[in-house]
């Protein structure tokens, strides 16, 4: 169970990372089980994070990112909104995430909304090598540790998730089982921040 002070201390991991990238650091990414009070969350965000809304459901996305983008506003946050730029541009989100296996209409929205922060999922070099070629501004590479989220699914590693980010051409953020112990494994390297679920969980637990 992660602490307050683990948050903060991930927040400073994070920070130590941070170069040559559009977007803060530190991203929360929302999640309907593991993450079941967001907008708590997002009011204890240091200023300048990011927040990436993953919700499935249409109905509960689009609350929680009306809900978000208030709180985003008077705390300095931006909010980018996973797979649905129609909704991002209803709400006033400062970007999309797009999934991998979507990572190729980065070019298409870019377009059409220059001002936005385009991000997109990724599992290996190739897929951000893809993403970079169709105008993603940075990719989450994932998972880089073992994680909740695909428990079948087999972590990169540090020497690996390393060496990916290394070579590419995009601001690279490490996902996947993020916390504060292992986080300092990712120390010296060329990430440019971190993005986690359940290592911010503790910042819905305190006071708001």
């Amino acid at each position: 169970m992660t602490s307050d002070r683990d948050a903060a201390k991930l927040a400073r991991l994070a920070r130590g990372l941070h170069a040559r990238a559009p977007l803060p650091p530190l991203i929360l990414l929302t999640d309907e089980i593991r993450l079941p009070e967001p907008a708590a969350a997002a009011r204890k965000l240091p200023r300048g994070c990011a927040i990436i809304v993953r919700h499935r459901n249409s109905a509960a996305r689009e609350r929680l990112a009306r809900q978000l983008i208030a709180i985003a506003q008077a705390r300095d946050l931006l909010l980018l909104i996973s797979e649905d730029a129609e909704l991002a541009i209803r709400i006033g989100a400062q970007g999309l995430h797009l999934p991998e296996s979507q990572a190729g209409r980065a070019f298409h929205w870019k377009a059409l909304r220059p001002d936005w922060l385009i991000t997109a999922a990724a599992h290996s070099a190739a897929a951000i090598a893809g993403a970079a070629r169709a105008g993603a501004g940075a990719a989450l590479l994932a998972p880089v540790f073992p994680t909740r989220s695909h428990p079948d699914r087999q972590s990169l590693g540090v020497p690996r998730a390393r060496l990916i980010a290394v070579r590419a051409s995009i601001p690279v953020y490490a996902l996947g089982g993020i916390n504060p112990a292992n986080a300092q494994r990712l120390s010296g390297s060329r990430f440019s921040g971190l993005a986690a679920i359940d290592a911010l969980t503790a910042l819905c637990r305190g006071r708001a």
